[in-house]
């Protein structure tokens, strides 16, 4: 609809107006295929731009060899498998020296400690996380009137209910003893 318009003023995302009459009729069924991507930035092009809206790189002609753009994109993953694995190797928890009175914190030991099976315990740490919030709650907000004094108890009730509904799941959670 833009080819209509005489003196049309361009957008952005609207091509440059050119008249009928100016384009040959090859030209008028199949322009030259652009670039769906941005080599650059990755960034998919606008319909019709001719430049990338990202970075600003201008937006080249399409590849007619798909097998040029398979290789290219297949070299770039092997690039950056390769400097992720590296990165890794570099990253390597090993090489951190940890305290011995540590492995007293895994999940399991606690859970061993504790005798409680996993879904007990899950409870059991959410009830005290809950028991967290409360104290949170007295820490941070101080009332200075009634209606503030009242939403203040009000969020204490709330995590409390919290901490009581956990620590009942996890004793429903519990299994029976096999004796």
């Amino acid at each position: 609809m833009a080819e209509v318009i005489h003196d049309a003023q361009q957008d952005f995302w609207r091509p440059p107006t050119v008249h009928e009459d100016a384009l040959e009729p090859t030209e008028l069924v199949a322009g030259p295929a652009m670039a769906e991507m941005c080599a650059r930035c990755g960034s998919e092009f606008m319909i019709g731009a001719r430049f990338c809206h990202t970075c600003g790189v201008s937006r080249p002609l399409a590849s007619t060899e798909p097998a040029a753009d398979a290789s290219v994109l297949a070299r770039l993953w092997v690039q950056k498998i390769a400097g992720l694995r590296s990165a890794v190797a570099r990253l390597s928890w090993r090489k951190i020296p940890f305290p011995d009175w540590l492995h007293y914190l895994h999940f399991h030991e606690i859970q061993r400690w504790v005798g409680l099976p996993t879904a007990s315990l899950i409870a059991f740490f959410a009830g005290l996380g809950c028991i967290v919030g409360v104290l949170g709650v007295s820490l941070f907000y101080r009332a200075s009137n009634m209606a503030e004094f009242k939403a203040i108890q009000m969020w204490r009730m709330e995590w409390l209910l919290g901490a009581t509904a956990s620590f009942v799941a996890g004793i429903l959670l519990k299994k029976p003893p096999t004796d």
